[in-house]
């Protein structure tokens, strides 16, 4: 992964949509209709743009080639079951990510100290437990998906169906506060919300349900925990490539 560091720099910056989010709202005046005060929604969105950074989940791109490549086929003649390969490189990557995110905060700092603030020990706690719940959630959704590829050759297309409800069911693009009544309670039906809300309302301190929150957490990595593994092993039924 530090051989790619300039890669994954990019990465980083292309995680700034909660960033850019935070301009719109500010201009806006849904976030005070909501109850939302100005260092709240800062706070909000600043601690969304972290959850982003370090529950980033790109299984599918890499395993859609290997699977058509036949890379695959060495890997599942090891011991060790090829998915936590993949899980290892997901945790690299997020320990690569460190300086770069620190060196977008203090550019953050720099031009606004306002957005920053201090956690207390707490609430950093929960939210980096949290953070790690919502980067599983995310890593198992996409297992799911991935294990189609065992079907389609093209099921990176099939996952990216998902970013739309992630993007405006999570609370990356708007508060869920700020969603009409019957929005958001469909979005709390949905795993959307543990993978960015809960988190980032832990780390900014806003108000939060913490047995709702990390309940949803355990109970969508229960549910799709055996759909992954049934998934993968009726999928490696069907798989054939150079090697297997």
């Amino acid at each position: 992964m530090l051989e790619y560091r300039a890669e994954i720099a990019l990465w980083a910056l292309s995680g700034v949509l909660p960033l850019i989010m935070l301009g719109v709202w500010q201009n806006s005046g849904a976030a005070s209709q909501a109850g939302w005060s100005p260092d709240q929604l800062r706070h909000y969105f600043v601690a969304a743009f972290l959850v982003r950074q370090f529950s980033v989940v790109w299984l599918i791109h890499v395993f859609e080639e290997d699977v058509v490549s036949g890379k695959l086929s060495p890997f599942l003649l090891q011991p060790l079951q090829p998915l936590w390969r993949y899980f290892a490189a997901h945790v690299a990557e997020q320990a690569t990510r460190i300086p770069f995110v620190a060196l977008m905060l203090l550019a953050l700092a720099w031009m606004n100290p306002a957005l920053l603030w201090l956690p207390s020990l707490q609430n950093l706690t929960l939210g980096i437990a949290a953070i790690w719940g919502a980067f599983l959630l995310r890593f198992l959704l996409q297992t799911l998906s991935s294990t189609l590829c065992f079907w389609s050759e093209r099921a990176a297309a099939l996952d990216r169906l998902l970013v739309i409800p992630y993007l405006f069911l999570s609370g990356l693009v708007a508060p869920l506060d700020t969603f009409p009544p019957a929005i958001k309670t469909v979005a709390l039906a949905t795993p959307f919300p543990a993978m960015v809300d809960f988190p980032a309302r832990l780390l900014a301190g806003l108000p939060v349900d913490l047995s709702a929150g990390f309940l949803s957490l355990m109970f969508w990595c229960g549910v799709l925990s055996p759909l992954c593994w049934l998934s993968w092993r009726r999928g490696l039924r069907r798989y054939g490539a150079m090697g297997a």
